[in-house]
């Protein structure tokens, strides 16, 4: 019904448009709060591949994970306040995975990015037939029930389990974590990791059936995870002679563990974005951990922790310097560095709080002579952030 009387009334409501633009006091319009003129939303847009998506993510590894994040199901009131904070300031790519989730939670990550989004659609619904006239609104056409803006972009990667050996295998993967999306259509289908370094033979048939996935319509782009420049293009040739297009490709990227521009090279050539995950280390370069202060004991940070956080304190010092400097967290600094690099960093969030402290890396960026000074701290680490055990060259 909203959208039938939004149709008919367009006419009228451009026209109401143009009269309060032309003929409403300058001071008025100015002076008007944020929330009036429609939008708070921050978070800019980039390209990747032939999509577009925010220039801030979402990593949701942790919704669901035991573990390494001590996850349980009454914390998700608290994730979706999380979630909404960075929804409402424009951030619209999400990653997770099939395998996200420990034990019987597998699969909890993708469920609650579901569940959340169409919570969070209703509530713009509902604010939208109370506020159908809001002179924000009016004044600048973004009504939330004119335009469908704003969308979310889940990119889900699919594990490369042994029993996955066939082409088949991974289509049938899609539509599984379609179904606990609830949703009909993935933005990106992506490789968790290689096969490359132990099964080779298995590599071949995931390059053909992540392919197959978008050739039966389930997802706009493919993309490869943990994957370094020699394989990413490889894969690249082989999505292109199959007319699949690369939107993303995502590594472990931040000052821990001090890449080099090979990676970020490779996805030039592969005309891709890089996707820098764990931009914030597991949660060390935000400043909240010493050895005095580590991970609960049984959690599998508590020894990295201790085994990097000595090397780390000329990084660290650097870090906390330039943040002070800037008026901002060590955890914002380290999240727009990697931004500077031109990549789209996916920090996690869990709560308000971090939503929030996210939130502060963007809509300003670090000079370069910043830049440079992280740089030559990142260099000098004594001991760098372990790789992924996945991560091909």
């Amino acid at each position: 019904m909203v959208q039938q009387i939004n149709a008919a009334m367009a006419p009228t409501l451009h026209l109401i448009r143009v009269v309060c633009i032309l003929f409403l006091p300058l001071q008025f319009i100015s002076g008007l709060s944020v929330n009036l003129l429609g939008s708070t939303k921050k978070v800019g847009r980039v390209s990747a591949g032939p999509i577009e998506i925010s220039s801030l993510g979402c990593g949701t590894w942790s919704w669901g994970n035991k573990l390494l994040w001590d996850y349980d199901p009454s914390q998700d009131e608290e994730i979706y306040r999380a979630y909404r904070a960075i929804r409402d300031a424009g951030v619209t790519i999400f990653d997770t995975a099939d395998s996200y989730g420990t034990m019987e939670l597998n699969g909890r990550a993708e469920i609650l990015l579901g569940q959340f989004e169409r919570r969070y659609q209703a509530e713009i619904m509902a604010g939208s037939k109370s506020n159908m006239f809001d002179l924000g609104n009016l004044l600048t056409g973004n009504s939330d029930y004119a335009k469908k803006s704003n969308k979310q972009q889940v990119a889900t990667k699919f594990a490369p389990y042994p029993w996955r050996i066939t082409r088949d295998s991974l289509v049938q993967a899609a539509r599984e974590s379609l179904n606990r999306l609830d949703q009909d259509k993935l933005c990106v289908a992506q490789l968790h990791w290689s096969t490359a370094n132990y099964q080779p033979f298995q590599e071949r048939a995931l390059w053909e059936g992540i392919a197959d996935v978008y050739d039966a319509g389930l997802c706009e782009a493919v993309g490869i995870s943990n994957y370094g420049p020699v394989q990413l293009t490889k894969f690249a040739a082989r999505m292109q002679e199959r007319d699949v297009p690369i939107a993303i490709a995502q590594v472990q990227y931040s000052l821990m563990t001090a890449r080099n521009n090979e990676i970020l090279d490779a996805c030039n050539d592969a005309e891709c974005r890089l996707i820098s995950y764990s931009p914030l280390c597991l949660g060390l370069l935000s400043g909240k951990y010493d050895l005095d202060n580590l991970p609960r004991p049984g959690n599998p940070r508590r020894q990295l922790f201790r085994e990097l956080l000595p090397g780390a304190q000329p990084l660290l010092g650097t870090l906390r310097a330039i943040a002070k400097e800037l008026d901002k967290t060590p955890s914002q600094v380290a999240i727009n560095w990697a931004i500077c690099k031109g990549t789209v960093p996916i920090p996690g969030a869990r709560n308000l709080v971090q939503a929030e402290e996210n939130l502060g890396s963007v809509g300003w960026s670090l000079s370069k002579a910043a830049v440079l000074e992280l740089d030559t701290a990142s260099a000098k680490l004594k001991k760098n952030m372990i790789e992924n055990i996945f991560q091909t060259r």
